[in-house]
Parts: structure tokens; sequence; C-alpha cells
């Protein structure tokens, strides 16, 4: 995160998304949530502003519904319905590396940076 590493250019921490231009970009419709979900999203997105990992946007190329799982806890997960932008963007020649096999290949080092697990 960026208040994690200050000092960092953003232009090396931060990705953008490889959108085929060919794509028309699609807007959701809207779906009715319940109170409670309701709640919990604006909890979750003040959250994420607060602690500076979104920022508000004012554009509508793309716009993604919110879905609200209730957990095994009783509290509400919330989480983006990105299934149309994923449909967009081309499939990565270079997956990350699983993360068992970075924490393997770290286990008999004495130190390891937190930029490693970025």
């Amino acid at each position: 995160m960026p208040y994690e590493m200050p000092g960092i250019d953003l232009a090396i921490m931060c990705h953008k998304l490889n959108v085929d231009p060919n794509y028309k970009p699609v807007i959701q419709k809207a779906r009715r949530t319940g109170v409670p979900q309701a709640e919990a999203v604006k909890e979750e997105v003040e959250k994420l502003l607060e602690a500076q990992v979104i920022k508000e946007v004012h554009y509508l190329q793309w716009l993604a519904n919110t879905v609200v799982v209730k957990k095994k806890t009783g509290k509400w997960r919330v989480c983006v319905d990105f299934t149309d932008l994923n449909t967009a963007c081309p499939k990565d020649s270079f997956p990350l590396t699983k993360i068992d096999q970075l924490i393997d290949a770290t286990a008999r080092h004495d130190r390891m940076s937190f930029l490693d697990t970025y």
C-alpha cells in the first residue's frame, strides 16, 4: 500500500489494468440491497477511504455492483462483481508465483524485506 511505503514512486508500485480496447465498457444494472447490506458496504467503503486504499472517482466507464455475503461469524463480507471487467482483460502470460512457493523460497534466509511480499 502506498501509505506503507512512503518515498517510493507510485509509477513503480501501482498497476493499471490491461483492458482490451475492443471491449465496450459495461455499466452493470444497479441491484437493490437490504438495509443491513447497504450499511455493511458503507462501513467498508469508509474504512478503505480512511486507509487511503481507495479513492472516489467521477467517471462511469466501468461500473460494478457490490455483492454482500454473510460470513459464518455473522458479519458481512463485501465484494465487488468484476465479472465484466475480468472478461475484458486478457489473461496474464506471467501469473504471480503461488504464495506457498514464495514462503518456501525464503524459508532458510535470515531476513526478508516487506517488498519481497509485493
